[in-house]
């Protein structure tokens, strides 16, 4: 009779638990494997950059890239003004709208 008890006590814990360890579930595939897709895309958009690539930065800056030197870029603006930046800086949604509106 004890190894019933004792089998009931442990599915009665399991059932306890069930709720929390459902809640991780759903907090990983609505928030934690999206951010690593976007992560992922991000990555994939700086790499596939290059020269004469119309870009917006984080910070709102628009320009073409005229050189590129491993993880840094140079970003030609309006009359001849040149700036260099990390690669990191180029936003992907805002470079895409930009690119819709022209």
């Amino acid at each position: 009779m004890y190894p019933i008890l004792a089998q009931a006590q442990g599915m009665s814990s399991l059932i306890q638990y069930l709720p929390l360890i459902g809640v991780v579930v759903v907090f990983y595939f609505f928030m934690i494997r999206p951010q690593q897709k976007k992560s992922k895309d991000q990555k994939k958009f700086t790499e596939e950059i290059k020269k004469g690539d119309y870009v917006v930065t984080i910070g709102g800056m628009h320009g073409r890239v005229s050189e590129m030197e491993g993880d840094t870029f140079i970003l030609e603006v309006e009359r001849g003004g040149r700036i260099k930046l990390s690669k990191s800086a180029i936003s992907m949604e805002s470079t895409k709208a930009a690119a819709g509106k022209n």
